[in-house]
């Protein structure tokens, strides 16, 4: 009897949770955000609202190395089949090429799971960082829901995509049932007016942001960004702030597509290994989702972008922020450019412009790992390889290297490492006695130059 109580009850509170009557306002019913629309439709709903917890499902499930550990989970189940094996993509890419024994059982562990499974989207070593690739292999696209075992999964918010990092259980279960409940977050907006000045990034105002409003600013909320200032940005700077934004709490995050989003996927879609439910660019378009003029957001904030300078994050929180100018001088041991964050081509090509003709600074190392094969094959092609190895950088294997501290680039105890990447908290590269300030790989490039943190306006 007390079982049979529990199952009434327990359905009484989910039909509580779904009840959602319609909002007002003086003119009609209220506007929908991205993050409403988005989750409506991976539910097969008309409509939701923030709060409500819906059952989505994903069209894409993401994991990486991590995938053995989620397989062991998904025994446990009892489940032998994936449902939907074509939804997954895999990636090796957080410790390779393998550095230990244990990392080479693992990386077997994921392959033998692929081939049993048949899963189609599987990348491996040396094709490049998660995040990196299914863009670049158009595995993701508009107005799609994207649930990976990897935080920074909100990065697909650059394709106009409900990007959510999930944890390794929750993977196991996505696997199994091919759905997972949501509840609906609340939206932040957040409007970027006008151009950046020369020597400024996308990963400045994303540090500038997160330094303001906190690293839980936009905790388990929609940042849904818009303005001129966001279109005036290149695809790639574009990627760096949805990935970023996994600093600031956010579940997603999402910047409107526009024609040049659906070109570059466009030219993308015959490489796919999964038929696209949509051809061109017209498709693309249609698939895309908007949040409503009228939409209800629990904040708004503005920036202006000729404003913004040079930011870095100094040791041990991401949101400890302040202008270049305060830490200038700071020694440096370690300069790393790379990650999902700031490892692409335009990254590259940024440090390369602070390179040219240049060394780095004796008693500094410089380490450059291209996201992806494809940045790297770019890079060469464009020659940016050899101005880095000539000013004495060293290249490594298209992955996430030094950034989780688990295989290259450790840095010692008493180092100082200044880094392209998204985290800085104590022992995030492997050592707790050592630090790290994030920057933009400019500034990176920079202070490896110089040997201590400098804005590179200085030297260009």
């Amino acid at each position: 009897m007390s079982k049979l109580c529990h199952k009434l009850w327990q359905r009484v509170l989910r039909a509580l949770q779904a009840y959602n009557p319609p909002q007002f306002t003086l003119t009609g019913l209220m506007g929908k955000t991205f993050a409403e629309k988005a989750l409506a439709r991976a539910s097969g709903r008309s409509s939701v609202r923030a709060g409500e917890i819906v059952d989505a499902q994903p069209d894409v499930i993401l994991s990486h190395d991590n995938t053995a550990a989620i397989w062991r989970l998904f025994k446990q189940i009892g489940v032998e089949r994936v449902k939907h094996p074509e939804r997954l993509c895999i990636t090796l890419d957080h410790a390779v090429p393998a550095p230990t024994t244990q990392h080479a059982q693992n990386h077997a562990e994921v392959r033998r799971f692929v081939e049993e499974q048949g899963v189609v989207n599987f990348f491996e070593v040396g094709r490049g960082i998660c995040h990196q690739v299914l863009s670049e292999e158009a595995c993701v696209l508009p107005g799609q829901l994207i649930l990976g075992a990897d935080s920074h999964t909100t990065h697909f918010g650059w394709l106009g995509a409900f990007g959510a990092g999930v944890g390794r259980s929750e993977v196991a279960a996505l696997w199994a049932t091919g759905e997972l409940w949501l509840r609906v977050p609340e939206s932040i907006r957040i409007t970027l007016k006008g151009a950046l000045p020369f020597g400024v990034t996308s990963k400045d105002f994303c540090l500038k942001l997160i330094g303001d409003l906190g690293q839980d600013g936009g905790l388990y909320a929609s940042v849904e960004f818009d303005g001129d200032g966001i279109s005036r940005l290149s695809l790639e700077s574009r990627m760096v702030i949805p990935n970023m934004m996994a600093e600031f709490g956010a579940k997603t995050a999402y910047l409107p597509p526009d024609d040049a989003v659906f070109e570059y996927l466009a030219a993308r879609l015959p490489r796919r290994r999964v038929p696209a439910p949509v051809h061109g660019v017209e498709g693309l378009r249609a698939m895309a989702i908007y949040p409503d003029p009228d939409a209800q957001y629990i904040a708004h904030y503005t920036y202006d972008a000729s404003t913004l300078e040079p930011m870095v994050a100094c040791p041990h929180r991401v949101d400890n922020v302040v202008p270049i100018h305060e830490v200038r001088g700071v020694r440096v041991q370690q300069a790393f450019i790379g990650t999902c964050t700031n490892g692409r081509l335009e990254d590259i090509a940024a440090a390369c412009e602070v390179l040219r003709g240049r060394k780095v600074a004796r008693g500094t190392r410089l380490l450059v790992i291209p996201a992806s094969s494809e940045v790297l094959r770019e890079a060469v092609a464009r020659g940016y390889v050899d101005i880095l190895l000539e000013a004495g950088a060293v290249i490594g294997v298209p992955g996430c290297g030094p950034c989780m501290g688990n295989h290259m680039g450790v840095p010692a105890v008493g180092e100082v490492t200044i880094s392209s990447a998204n985290r800085n908290f104590r022992g995030r590269m492997g050592t707790r006695e050592s630090e790290i300030y994030l920057a933009s790989p400019a500034v990176v490039a920079a202070s490896a130059v110089t040997g201590y943190i400098t804005d590179p306006r200085e030297l260009l």
